[in-house]
Parts: structure tokens; C-alpha cells; sequence
């Protein structure tokens, strides 16, 4: 067990006077359930109930009165009365929509109590089959480990505290730094994942786990699929987004299917729900507000950058090169990238977009676009001269400042540009392990 970032977030929630009951939303087997148990160490009284349990179930269908609730939860876990700040804890509430219903009255009738639910399964039943009372709870949204969070779980705290407190990065720290980073690439964030690796350094030892871990997700598809046809597709669209990953998607026949585009569209929406799979979606926009155009065909991402190497069979090829930008066409370095910029935000609202103008002599494309306060900021994931960027040049040309971002293997420096139309603009250049740091970077460079 090993410290996640979110609970940071759950602390500021347990500070606040006027929290509301929090739904910790999230794919499976991100760590949901660990996190909360970590958490539960800040309080006096922890009651953790799980309604795949028959019995716990069992006690949110009774219709009781939210006083006759407590007091049955209480009893049920041979607890008599509240003592000093207490947290309870409702996992795999999807599995009962009574105790959706009862969120409200804790709300309500308990202020003092801190509670969280969370399900594994919960996002594709949201607006369907369950609603949540609006106005009477709030979100947060778990990832699979970011980079920092890796470096944590392999007791590289050095690097960590480099990474977290030193701005700039010392240059020292790069070699060290960039080859930690090449591992996170290939084994990617999924905690078990990540457990596994902590213990044995071993890739190869990793196999069965990514077994496992793409054959739950399989087996899940019929829960997310509202009939056996309908589970036909989404395995589909399952088992080809480790495939299409990285790359701009059509609806229509995706993954060499015979699938129409409503159909694969539905199956699509549905793993975005479930957050297997995220779908990126293109912007003209070179200041806020930031709007994508979802008429225009999406870039696919999917949950975990090591999933993809596995299923892909990229494993290998990566473990050869120190060069994460030489392999499959550069789209594992843009794929572990997106991940990292995705880890940033914990609002179910965040979207990632990227940047595309097209006309009909010449189009242009700019990996990522993020909000940077009152700026849309282009990010590029590309090794080489930086007079080839010829898109975020032609992204610089349109926009209101001078301000861009290059992701690569070198070192940090900060360059000044001209454009191909003569604009003069100032690029940031981050190594890879510093993705996950862009906001940060970004104030340090505009302050110098």
C-alpha cells in the first residue's frame, strides 16, 4: 500500500465545513478502495461497508428512516454509538440504488459524518439505471498512478523530491530521471501493476497480472451492455481500442468491424463512461473559450499506457530503446503524455482536446491543448530541430500570445522562436518526466 495523490483531495474535502457526501468515481482496479482504507487512519471510527455483500446490501432496503439507518449500520458492525469523527465508507454502491437514495438524507440529517461511496462499475450506471441527488453530494475522479506517484510506490523518494520541490529540475537529475520515466512508460499505473514491479523490478513477472488484469475488463463487458448484442459490440470495441490507441478514430467499422457508426458510437460512449477509454476530441480554438468540435473524428486514449504495451505487444520493442519516441510511430510517448496531463485534473468534468485546423490544401495538428488560466496553451510531443514544428507554429501564428510547450527526451531549456510567418514566440521544452508538471513549469517560465 503506497500513498496516492487523492488523498490529498480527501483531506481538503474532510476539512471543509461544508462538504457533502463524496462519490469517488474511477475504472476499476485503480485503487479506489485502498485509497479511502488509507484515508480512514485520519478518524477515530471507520465503517467500511461493501453492498456486494448480501448482507450489508440487505440493509439499505429495509425503507428506514435515516435515523434507523445509522443506527442499523452501526449495530450490524457491533458498533454502539458515533465516536469522534467518524467515516463511513459505502464501496460498490452501483449494486443498490436505495443507498444512492440515502445519500441525500446523510447529507441532511448527518453533516457531522464523513462519507464516501465509490463502485466499480458506477459510471456507466449514472443517468441510467441509478441517479444521484443533485446538489447533495460531490465528485472527485481516480487514475491509475501518475509518474510522481510511481516514483513514491518504487521508494525513489530522491527523484520524487527533485521532481515535486526543485524548479527547475536540476541537470544532474536528467539520466536518472528520464530512464525511471522509460519504466513507467512500459509497465504504465495500475497499481497491482506497479505493487508487482516495486517488489521484484522484474518486467517479465508482470505478464500474468496483465492477463488478469485485461481479462476482468473483458468479462465486465456484459454489466456494462444493456443486451447480448450490444455485449458483442463493446467487446469489440474493447479488445481493438488497445489497437486503434493513439490514433484518430472513425465510429464506422472501427477495428476493421462491419459495425455502423451508431452502434460502435454507443459502445464507444459507454467505455468513456466506464472510463476505460478516453475520446479526444479536436479544437480550432486558440483562446478560451476552449471548444471541441465532436462532428470531427476523436483521438483515441486508453485507461493505462502499460495496458496498450501489452495487449499491443509494444513491451518489448520499448525495453530495447531508451528512445519512447521511436516506438509505434511515436504514439506511446503522445500516449503515456495524455495520460499524464489527464492525471492532472480529479474533476469527472475534465476533458483533454487537441488542437487541429484543416483546409483543403493543408491541415495542421497539435498533440494537446490545455487551459493555462486565460491561455490556451499547444503542447507537442516531438523529438527533433524546433523549426520542424511546423503546426505549433501554425498554432502560434493564430494565437493572442507567445507561450507553447515541447514534450521530448532532452533536457529542460527554454528556447525563443521565430514562426515560418515571422511571430516571435518563447517554447518551453520539458523532458517527459516533467509532463505531469506543465502548470508549474509554465509559471516558472513566464516569471523569468
Amino acid at each position: 500500500m503506497f500513498k496516492r495523490d487523492i488523498l490529498e483531495k480527501l483531506s481538503a474535502w474532510e476539512k471543509r465545513s461544508d462538504r457533502k457526501p463524496l462519490i469517488l468515481r474511477g475504472a476499476r482496479q485503480v485503487g479506489k478502495t485502498t485509497a479511502v482504507n488509507l484515508f480512514s487512519e485520519q478518524f477515530d471510527q471507520y465503517i467500511y461497508l461493501n453492498l456486494e455483500q448480501k448482507e450489508e446490501k440487505r440493509i439499505f432496503e429495509q425503507e428506514y428512516s435515516i435515523q434507523e439507518l445509522i443506527q442499523a449500520i452501526f449495530f450490524y458492525k457491533d458498533q454502539t454509538q458515533i465516536k469522534g469523527k467518524t467515516l463511513i465508507f459505502i464501496d460498490e454502491i452501483q449494486t443498490c440504488s436505495s443507498a444512492v437514495s440515502y445519500l441525500r438524507f446523510f447529507y441532511e440529517a448527518f453533516p457531522d459524518l464523513f462519507i464516501i461511496a465509490a463502485g466499480s462499475l458506477l459510471e456507466t450506471l449514472i443517468d441510467t439505471h441509478i441517479s444521484f441527488p443533485v446538489g447533495r453530494v460531490e465528485y472527485l475522479v481516480m487514475k491509475p498512478l501518475n509518474f510522481k506517484e510511481f516514483l513514491n510506490a518504487l521508494s525513489e523518494k530522491s527523484s520524487l523530491e527533485i521532481i515535486k520541490d526543485k524548479i527547475p529540475v536540476p541537470k544532474y537529475a536528467h539520466n536518472k530521471l528520464m530512464k525511471l520515466f522509460h519504466a513507467y512508460s512500459i509497465i504504465g499505473g495500475m497499481p497491482e501493476i506497479v505493487q508487482k514491479y516495486s517488489e521484484q523490478k522484474d518486467i517479465i513477472a508482470l505478464k500474468t497480472l496483465f492477463d488478469s488484469l485485461i481479462v476482468s475488463y473483458l468479462d465486465d463487458v456484459e454489466k456494462y451492455a444493456r443486451n447480448n448484442s450490444m455485449a458483442k459490440v463493446i467487446l469489440h470495441a474493447v479488445s481493438s481500442s488497445f489497437y486503434e490507441a493513439g490514433t484518430r478514430i472513425k465510429f464506422q467499422g472501427f477495428g476493421n468491424s462491419n459495425y455502423k457508426s451508431r452502434e460502435m458510437g454507443e459502445a464507444l460512449k459507454v467505455l468513456e463512461k466506464a472510463m476505460l477509454i478516453y475520446l479526444l476530441y479536436p479544437s480550432s480554438s486558440v483562446k478560451p473559450p476552449l471548444q471541441p468540435n465532436i462532428k470531427k473524428s476523436p483521438k483515441l486514449q486508453v485507461l493505462d499506457t502499460g495496458m496498450l504495451n501489452y495487449f499491443g505487444g509494444f513491451q518489448k520493442e520499448l525495453f530495447k530503446t531508451n528512445a519512447i519516441d521511436s516506438v509505434y510511430q511515436g504514439k506511446i510517448a503522445e500516449h503515456i503524455v495524455g495520460q499524464e496531463l489527464l492525471a492532472c485534473e480529479t474533476s469527472p468534468l475534465y476533458k483533454l482536446h487537441f488542437w487541429n485546423r484543416e483546409k483543403k490544401q493543408s491541415s495542421a495538428e497539435v498533440d494537446f491543448i490545455i487551459q493555462f488560466e486565460d491561455l490556451i496553451i499547444p503542447i507537442e510531443v516531438k523529438t527533433g530541430a524546433t523549426g520542424r514544428l511546423r503546426s505549433l507554429h501554425q498554432f502560434m501564428d493564430k494565437a493572442p500570445h507567445k507561450y507553447a510547450v515541447r514534450v521530448y527526451s532532452g533536457q529542460l531549456e527554454i528556447n525563443q522562436i521565430k514562426t515560418l510567418n515571422g511571430k516571435n514566440f518563447t517554447l518551453l521544452n520539458i523532458p517527459f518526466y516533467l509532463a505531469g508538471s506543465i502548470p508549474e513549469y509554465l509559471y516558472w517560465m513566464i516569471s523569468q
